[in-house]
C-alpha cells in the first residue's frame, strides 16, 4: 500500500485539520464530535442542510459545505457511517430556527444513524430525504434498496439553492424529493481501492477486466466484463440509466460524469463526449453539465454517469450562486 499518510488511524483527523486550514474563510471543523460547518453558521431564518457519510469520497460531503449548498457535513471513518451524536451536534450547531433537512445516502448505517439523530433531537424541526439513484442494484449488503451515489451532488446543490432563496422546510424537502425522483446513476471500475486501515485492495480485477455497476465502497456491480472502448463502456452505463426512469426524447437534462478518484480528467472528458453522442442519438438534450471528481472512492480508477431530468425551476436552482471548497460559481 502506497499512500501519503502518517498513521492509518489518524487519516480523517489530519485531513480535516488540513481542510480547516485551507478553507478557513468557508469552514469550521469540530473534531469531537466530528463535523464541518459553514463559517457563518447558523444563519437565522434559513433552512439548514446537513449531510454526511463515510470519509474517502472527497470532496463529498465536506467540500460542499458553504453558501448555496450544505450548512454542515458529518464525516465518518473511511467508508463508515457517521454516528448519531455527530449528526445531532452538527444539526444543533447550524439550526437557524427554520428547521434542518437531513440528506442521507441510502446505506443501512447512514439511514439508521441519521434516523436516531432525529429521534434524539429536541426542539429542532427536522426532515429527511434519502438518495437512492444507483440503478445498478436493487439490494446489497450495504443498503436496503438502491444505493445513494452521484445524484447526491446535484441534490445538495439544488436543495441548497432552494434554502438559500428562503424556501421553508416543507418546500426544500419537496424540491429535494423531486430531484431524487428524477435522477439516476451507474458507475464502473477499472481498479479497486485500498482502505488505509486494511492495507488491502477492496476487490481484485484482472488487467483486462472491469466491474460494471460497482458501488462507491467497492461493492460488487452487475457484471464483471472484459475491458472495452470508452463508447461501449458509456453505452452500457447509459443503457441502464436512460432505460430506468425512463428518460425520453425531448427531455432536458444535467449530465454529470464523475471520476472515482484515480481517473484523469482527459478520460472523464472523453467519456463525457461519448455520453453526449449517445444522448443526442436518443433526442435527449443536455442543457447543464458537470465533469470531474466530486464523489470518489479513494484512488479507484473508474467513473460514474448521473443523469438528472431538469425543469425550469430545477435549472434555475442549479444555476444559482454557490461558494464551497469544491463547487463554486456565480459569486
Amino acid at each position: 500500500m502506497k499512500k501519503i499518510i502518517n498513521d492509518p488511524t489518524t487519516v480523517v483527523d489530519e485531513a480535516l485539520a488540513g481542510m480547516a486550514s485551507a478553507h478557513a474563510d468557508l469552514l469550521r471543523v469540530s473534531l469531537d464530535p466530528m463535523y464541518i460547518t459553514r463559517a457563518d453558521a447558523p444563519i437565522a431564518g434559513k433552512v439548514a442542510l446537513v449531510s454526511g457519510g463515510g470519509s474517502g469520497h472527497e470532496p463529498l460531503h465536506g467540500g460542499f459545505v458553504g453558501a448555496g449548498m450544505l450548512d454542515a457535513a458529518c464525516p465518518g471513518a473511511v467508508f463508515t457511517s457517521p454516528t448519531p451524536d455527530q449528526v445531532l451536534a452538527a444539526a444543533q450547531e447550524v439550526d437557524g430556527g427554520a428547521g434542518v433537512l437531513l440528506i442521507v445516502k441510502n446505506y443501512t448505517g447512514d439511514v439508521l444513524n441519521f434516523e436516531t439523530a432525529v429521534e434524539l433531537a429536541d426542539g429542532i424541526e427536522m426532515a429527511t430525504v434519502v438518495v437512492d439513484d444507483d440503478v445498478a442494484v436493487k439490494d446489497s449488503t450495504w443498503t436496503a434498496g438502491r444505493r445513494g451515489v452521484g445524484g447526491t451532488v446535484p441534490l445538495e446543490k439544488i436543495a441548497g439553492a432552494a434554502a438559500a432563496r428562503g424556501d421553508d422546510l416543507a418546500s426544500v424537502l419537496s424540491i429535494a424529493q423531486r430531484v431524487v425522483a428524477n435522477v439516476r446513476s451507474m458507475g464502473m471500475a477499472l481498479t479497486p481501492c485500498t482502505v488505509p486501515h486494511s492495507g488491502e485492495p477492496s476487490f481484485t480485477l484482472a488487467d483486462d477486466e472491469m466491474e460494471m455497476g460497482v458501488g462507491i465502497h467497492g461493492e460488487p456491480g452487475r457484471e464483471r466484463m472484459k475491458l472495452a472502448p470508452a463508447d461501449d463502456i458509456v453505452a452500457t452505463l447509459l443503457d441502464s440509466v436512460v432505460g430506468d426512469l425512463p428518460f425520453s426524447s425531448g427531455d432536458k437534462t444535467l449530465l454529470f460524469v464523475n471520476g472515482m478518484g484515480g481517473t484523469p480528467l482527459i478520460e472523464l472528458y472523453l467519456a463525457y463526449n461519448s455520453a453526449r453522442k449517445y444522448l443526442a442519438d436518443k433526442g435527449i438534450e443536455v442543457t447543464r453539465s458537470l465533469v470531474g471528481n466530486y464523489i470518489t472512492s479513494l484512488e479507484m480508477q473508474g467513473c460514474s454517469i448521473t443523469l438528472l431530468k431538469l425543469d425550469d425551476e430545477l435549472t434555475e436552482l442549479w444555476d444559482a450562486p454557490v461558494h464551497t471548497a469544491a463547487l463554486r460559481w456565480g459569486v
